[in-house]
């Protein structure tokens, strides 16, 4: 699994830098650097299908912080490949919900500080995994046949006690219940999935404008989201209904 692992992120280095690239693994973090076109994006992420626990958060996040110090402005591209949160008795514990919103306020940080922030779904995302990374990224994209989901569709059967055959249904109109890439990008929390010519895809990623969190506006015009921008444009303008 480790091996196989590296070997697939591996290649999607090949693909987006060639040989301009130097990533480490050490265990399931990864980070590094690569050159695009004549420019220096650092890189970030974890590798292994790794469950977020409390040091690997930190880990993530004191490279963030690095980036920022060491190298104000530059772009970071935010490998996202994980089981979600750890839920060890330890981490547990010591709060790892606390160490995991630190690696998330450092990435928001990142980007207010005109840091170009791309987040990229490889292979899996789970849950607090991806909303902790991914969705605290600017923009966010998935590589083609990636897996992504908040719960397991018969996990959320049992606790919802709806039966697994009414869910299906209910996700064809509803995709906020739905697993799946497709699903998460008509809501919005997806931007796009990347194939074919991946240089192609972050070089448009890495031009596209930073602006105010675009998700509830994608999710409407994919018809994913229908209420979410209008309520959020109803309470900025101080309507009382939409």
């Amino acid at each position: 699994m480790k091996e196989q692992s590296r070997q697939k992120l591996e290649r999607l280095f090949s693909d987006l830098f060639g040989n301009g690239y130097k990533v480490d693994f050490d265990g399931s973090l990864l980070h590094g650097e690569a050159t695009f076109e004549g420019t220096t994006i650092a890189i970030l992420g974890t590798s292994e299908r790794a469950y977020i626990s409390a040091s690997l958060a930190l880990e993530q996040a004191r490279i963030v912080l690095d980036v920022m110090r060491d190298h104000p402005g530059r772009a970071i591209l935010l490998v996202v490949e994980n089981s979600g949160q750890k839920l060890s008795l330890f981490d547990e514990l010591i709060g790892n919900n606390g160490y995991i919103a630190h690696l998330s306020t450092c990435l928001d940080a990142a980007r207010r500080r005109g840091h170009k922030v791309i987040g990229l779904v490889h292979d899996l995302a789970i849950s607090g995994g991806f909303m902790a990374t991914g969705m605290a990224t600017g923009d966010c994209y998935a590589c083609e046949g990636a897996e992504l989901r908040v719960m397991a569709p018969e996990a959320m059967s049992r606790i919802t006690r709806i039966p697994l055959e009414r869910l299906s249904e209910l996700t064809k109109s509803n995709p906020i219940l739905g697993p799946g890439v497709a699903n998460f990008e008509r809501i919005g929390a997806i931007a796009g999935v990347w194939s074919g010519d991946l240089r192609s895809h972050l070089r448009h990623a890495l031009a596209s404008p930073d602006r105010e969190d675009p998700r509830r506006d994608l999710g409407e015009e994919r018809g994913g989201r229908q209420l979410a921008a209008k309520v959020a444009r109803a309470v900025r303008e101080g309507r009382q209904r939409l």
